[in-house]
Protein backbone atom coordinates (compact mmCIF):
# COMPACT_ATOMS: atom_id res chain seq x y z
CA UNK A 1 0.00 0.00 0.00
CA UNK A 2 2.64 2.51 1.11
CA UNK A 3 5.55 1.36 -1.40
CA UNK A 4 7.13 3.93 -3.51
CA UNK A 5 4.64 6.27 -1.98
CA UNK A 6 5.40 10.06 -1.08
CA UNK A 7 2.40 11.75 -1.12
CA UNK A 8 -0.70 10.79 1.32
CA UNK A 9 -4.04 12.79 -0.04
CA UNK A 10 -7.23 12.59 2.50
CA UNK A 11 -10.72 13.48 1.71
CA UNK A 12 -12.06 15.13 4.54
CA UNK A 13 -15.97 14.66 5.57
CA UNK A 14 -16.51 11.05 5.90
CA UNK A 15 -12.91 10.17 5.94
CA UNK A 16 -10.78 12.20 8.06
CA UNK A 17 -14.01 13.15 9.98
CA UNK A 18 -17.55 11.87 11.24
CA UNK A 19 -19.35 14.26 9.46
CA UNK A 20 -21.54 12.48 6.88
CA UNK A 21 -24.68 12.00 9.27
CA UNK A 22 -24.23 16.16 10.81
CA UNK A 23 -24.64 16.91 7.27
CA UNK A 24 -27.85 14.96 7.28
CA UNK A 25 -29.13 16.20 10.46
CA UNK A 26 -28.26 19.89 9.07
CA UNK A 27 -30.38 19.45 5.85
CA UNK A 28 -33.61 17.85 8.03
CA UNK A 29 -33.13 21.25 10.18
CA UNK A 30 -33.42 23.16 6.97
CA UNK A 31 -36.18 21.49 5.56
CA UNK A 32 -38.38 21.70 9.19
CA UNK A 33 -37.13 25.27 9.48
CA UNK A 34 -38.39 26.25 6.39
CA UNK A 35 -41.65 24.80 6.68
CA UNK A 36 -41.69 21.70 5.44
CA UNK A 37 -44.50 19.55 7.89
CA UNK A 38 -43.76 16.16 6.47
CA UNK A 39 -41.74 13.35 8.26
CA UNK A 40 -38.51 13.33 6.75
CA UNK A 41 -35.97 10.13 6.45
CA UNK A 42 -32.31 11.44 6.76
CA UNK A 43 -31.05 8.78 4.81
CA UNK A 44 -33.35 9.51 1.53
CA UNK A 45 -32.33 13.49 2.04
CA UNK A 46 -28.42 12.12 1.59
CA UNK A 47 -29.36 10.17 -1.52
CA UNK A 48 -30.74 13.37 -2.42
CA UNK A 49 -27.91 15.38 -1.69
CA UNK A 50 -25.46 13.04 -3.39
CA UNK A 51 -27.39 12.79 -6.56
CA UNK A 52 -27.70 16.21 -7.19
CA UNK A 53 -24.25 17.12 -6.50
CA UNK A 54 -23.23 14.57 -8.55
CA UNK A 55 -25.90 15.24 -11.05
CA UNK A 56 -24.66 18.95 -10.90
CA UNK A 57 -20.90 18.54 -10.34
CA UNK A 58 -20.44 20.64 -13.51
CA UNK A 59 -21.99 23.69 -12.54
CA UNK A 60 -19.88 26.51 -11.57
CA UNK A 61 -21.84 26.40 -8.13
CA UNK A 62 -23.09 22.77 -7.26
CA UNK A 63 -24.63 23.09 -4.08
CA UNK A 64 -26.31 26.09 -5.45
CA UNK A 65 -28.09 23.84 -8.17
CA UNK A 66 -29.06 21.74 -5.30
CA UNK A 67 -31.02 24.46 -3.54
CA UNK A 68 -32.50 25.38 -6.55
CA UNK A 69 -33.81 22.03 -6.76
CA UNK A 70 -35.37 22.00 -2.94
CA UNK A 71 -37.13 25.24 -3.99
CA UNK A 72 -38.64 23.13 -6.68
CA UNK A 73 -39.43 20.64 -4.88
CA UNK A 74 -41.19 21.99 -1.62
CA UNK A 75 -42.43 25.10 -3.68
CA UNK A 76 -39.97 27.59 -1.47
CA UNK A 77 -40.60 31.09 -1.45
CA UNK A 78 -37.19 31.67 -0.97
CA UNK A 79 -34.48 32.07 -3.42
CA UNK A 80 -31.99 28.78 -3.58
CA UNK A 81 -28.76 31.65 -2.12
CA UNK A 82 -30.70 32.24 0.82
CA UNK A 83 -32.37 28.47 1.61
CA UNK A 84 -27.57 28.35 1.32
CA UNK A 85 -27.60 31.00 4.09
CA UNK A 86 -29.96 29.56 6.18
CA UNK A 87 -28.58 25.91 5.83
CA UNK A 88 -25.25 27.54 6.80
CA UNK A 89 -26.54 29.47 9.89
CA UNK A 90 -27.64 25.97 10.57
CA UNK A 91 -24.69 23.84 10.31
CA UNK A 92 -22.28 26.56 11.69
CA UNK A 93 -23.06 25.10 15.68
CA UNK A 94 -23.00 21.73 14.36
CA UNK A 95 -19.27 21.94 12.66
CA UNK A 96 -17.71 23.93 15.63
CA UNK A 97 -18.93 21.70 18.84
CA UNK A 98 -20.21 18.30 17.27
CA UNK A 99 -17.73 16.94 13.91
CA UNK A 100 -14.94 15.22 15.30
CA UNK A 101 -12.04 12.87 13.89
CA UNK A 102 -13.11 9.03 13.10
CA UNK A 103 -11.38 7.15 15.92
CA UNK A 104 -7.31 6.94 15.30
CA UNK A 105 -7.20 9.60 12.73
CA UNK A 106 -5.08 11.63 14.68
CA UNK A 107 -2.53 8.82 15.59
CA UNK A 108 -2.31 7.91 11.96
CA UNK A 109 -1.54 11.48 10.87
CA UNK A 110 1.61 11.63 13.45
CA UNK A 111 2.52 8.26 12.21
CA UNK A 112 2.32 9.55 8.73
CA UNK A 113 4.05 12.82 9.51
CA UNK A 114 6.64 10.82 11.56
CA UNK A 115 8.02 9.27 8.71
CA UNK A 116 8.08 11.52 5.96
CA UNK A 117 4.76 11.50 3.82
CA UNK A 118 3.69 14.77 2.24
CA UNK A 119 0.10 14.88 3.43
CA UNK A 120 -2.43 16.92 1.79
CA UNK A 121 -6.09 17.40 2.09
CA UNK A 122 -8.22 18.00 -0.99
CA UNK A 123 -12.58 17.91 -0.15
CA UNK A 124 -14.95 19.43 -1.48
CA UNK A 125 -16.24 21.32 1.87
CA UNK A 126 -16.31 25.20 1.58
CA UNK A 127 -13.68 26.89 3.02
CA UNK A 128 -15.68 28.81 5.48
CA UNK A 129 -16.25 24.86 6.98
CA UNK A 130 -12.66 23.92 6.54
CA UNK A 131 -11.36 27.07 8.02
CA UNK A 132 -13.72 26.06 11.24
CA UNK A 133 -11.99 22.67 11.05
CA UNK A 134 -8.73 24.60 11.64
CA UNK A 135 -9.66 27.28 13.47
CA UNK A 136 -12.50 26.71 16.11
CA UNK A 137 -13.65 23.27 16.48
CA UNK A 138 -12.03 22.28 20.10
CA UNK A 139 -12.29 18.49 18.95
CA UNK A 140 -10.37 18.82 16.51
CA UNK A 141 -7.78 21.47 17.62
CA UNK A 142 -7.54 19.33 20.88
CA UNK A 143 -6.16 16.54 19.09
CA UNK A 144 -4.35 18.30 16.37
CA UNK A 145 -3.86 21.30 14.03
CA UNK A 146 -4.33 20.63 10.66
CA UNK A 147 -2.25 23.33 9.36
CA UNK A 148 0.76 21.29 11.62
CA UNK A 149 0.03 17.97 9.37
CA UNK A 150 -1.16 19.26 5.97
CA UNK A 151 1.34 21.07 3.71
CA UNK A 152 -2.05 21.77 1.39
CA UNK A 153 -5.20 22.23 2.09
CA UNK A 154 -7.53 22.27 -0.73
CA UNK A 155 -11.69 23.21 -0.67
CA UNK A 156 -14.43 23.56 -3.32
CA UNK A 157 -13.33 26.81 -4.02
CA UNK A 158 -10.10 25.52 -5.44
CA UNK A 159 -11.22 23.36 -8.63
CA UNK A 160 -14.15 24.68 -11.04
CA UNK A 161 -15.55 20.80 -11.15
CA UNK A 162 -16.07 18.73 -8.06
CA UNK A 163 -15.81 15.25 -7.50
CA UNK A 164 -16.15 12.56 -9.47
CA UNK A 165 -13.90 14.92 -12.34
CA UNK A 166 -10.54 14.30 -11.06
CA UNK A 167 -9.15 18.04 -11.35
CA UNK A 168 -8.84 18.71 -7.62
CA UNK A 169 -5.89 15.49 -7.45
CA UNK A 170 -4.42 16.32 -10.78
CA UNK A 171 -3.96 19.79 -9.09
CA UNK A 172 -2.12 17.99 -6.19
CA UNK A 173 0.20 16.33 -8.70
CA UNK A 174 0.76 19.52 -10.34
CA UNK A 175 1.08 21.48 -7.79
CA UNK A 176 3.93 18.97 -5.83
CA UNK A 177 5.43 17.68 -9.38
CA UNK A 178 4.85 14.13 -8.66
CA UNK A 179 3.70 11.21 -10.38
CA UNK A 180 0.37 9.52 -9.66
CA UNK A 181 2.77 6.31 -8.91
CA UNK A 182 4.04 8.06 -5.81
CA UNK A 183 0.86 9.37 -4.46
CA UNK A 184 -2.08 7.28 -2.56
CA UNK A 185 -5.69 8.35 -1.37
CA UNK A 186 -8.09 7.74 1.22
CA UNK A 187 -11.37 8.24 0.18
CA UNK A 188 -15.35 6.97 1.95
CA UNK A 189 -17.66 8.07 -0.65
CA UNK A 190 -18.04 6.76 -4.27
CA UNK A 191 -17.63 9.94 -5.78
CA UNK A 192 -14.44 10.49 -4.40
CA UNK A 193 -12.81 6.70 -5.29
CA UNK A 194 -14.04 7.62 -8.80
CA UNK A 195 -12.18 10.90 -8.96
CA UNK A 196 -9.44 8.82 -7.38
CA UNK A 197 -9.29 6.49 -10.15
CA UNK A 198 -10.01 8.95 -12.96
CA UNK A 199 -6.47 10.62 -11.79
CA UNK A 200 -5.07 7.34 -12.26
CA UNK A 201 -4.09 7.64 -8.53
CA UNK A 202 -3.91 4.49 -6.42
CA UNK A 203 -7.13 5.11 -4.04
CA UNK A 204 -7.79 3.25 0.10
CA UNK A 205 -12.07 2.85 0.40
CA UNK A 206 -12.06 4.22 4.30
CA UNK A 207 -15.78 2.35 5.66
CA UNK A 208 -18.27 4.86 6.44
CA UNK A 209 -21.54 3.66 7.08
CA UNK A 210 -23.33 6.48 5.21
CA UNK A 211 -21.72 4.63 1.99
CA UNK A 212 -22.90 1.61 2.47
CA UNK A 213 -25.85 1.86 -0.62
CA UNK A 214 -22.31 2.06 -2.66
CA UNK A 215 -20.45 -0.38 -0.83
CA UNK A 216 -20.39 -3.29 -3.70
CA UNK A 217 -19.16 -0.52 -6.78
CA UNK A 218 -16.59 1.26 -3.82
CA UNK A 219 -15.03 -2.24 -3.13
CA UNK A 220 -14.77 -2.87 -6.93
CA UNK A 221 -13.57 0.15 -7.69
CA UNK A 222 -10.90 0.64 -5.02
CA UNK A 223 -7.30 -0.51 -4.77
CA UNK A 224 -7.50 -1.38 -1.17
CA UNK A 225 -10.16 -1.19 1.78
CA UNK A 226 -10.09 -0.81 5.52
CA UNK A 227 -12.68 -0.89 7.96
CA UNK A 228 -11.26 1.48 10.44
CA UNK A 229 -7.68 3.21 11.06
CA UNK A 230 -6.62 0.97 13.43
CA UNK A 231 -6.11 -1.41 10.45
CA UNK A 232 -4.12 1.18 8.06
CA UNK A 233 -1.68 1.79 10.98
CA UNK A 234 -0.93 -1.56 11.46
CA UNK A 235 -0.11 -1.79 7.86
CA UNK A 236 1.80 1.30 7.67
CA UNK A 237 4.22 0.19 10.64
CA UNK A 238 4.95 -3.11 8.70
CA UNK A 239 5.36 -1.58 5.37
CA UNK A 240 7.68 1.75 6.40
Amino acid sequence: MFKNKKVIIFDMDGTLIDSINIWNEVDKLLLENLGVKETLDTEKLQIRRDESLRRNSKSENPYLEYYKELKEIYKFHLEAEKIGEVRYEISEKYLKDKVDFKPDVPKFLKLLKEKNFILIIASTTRKQNMNIYRNENKNIISKLKLDDYFSIIYTREDAKEIKPNPEIYLKVMKELNVKKEECLIFEDSLVGIEAGKNAGIEVVAVYDRYSDRDREKINELSDYQINNYEEVIKILKTEV
